[in-house]
């Protein structure tokens, strides 16, 4: 699953969520489902970021 990159405007606090493509399109973060982990504020902006995705390996 692909990482997100978020910076909180009321605190300036950058973080990195973990959203499937589906949550991150519904746009999560516009609602305020996505809360700053360090002030609960919803006022949040996307950040540009390296994309990488966590995949499991089957063998």
């Amino acid at each position: 699953m692909p990482y997100y990159e978020y910076l909180c405007q009321a605190c300036q606090n950058k973080f990195s969520l973990v959203l499937t493509v589906a949550e991150h399109d519904k746009g999560q973060h516009d609602k305020g489902k996505i809360k700053c982990p360090k002030c609960g504020s919803s006022k949040l902006e996307q950040q540009w970021a390296a994309f990488y995705a966590t995949t499991s390996k089957k063998s």
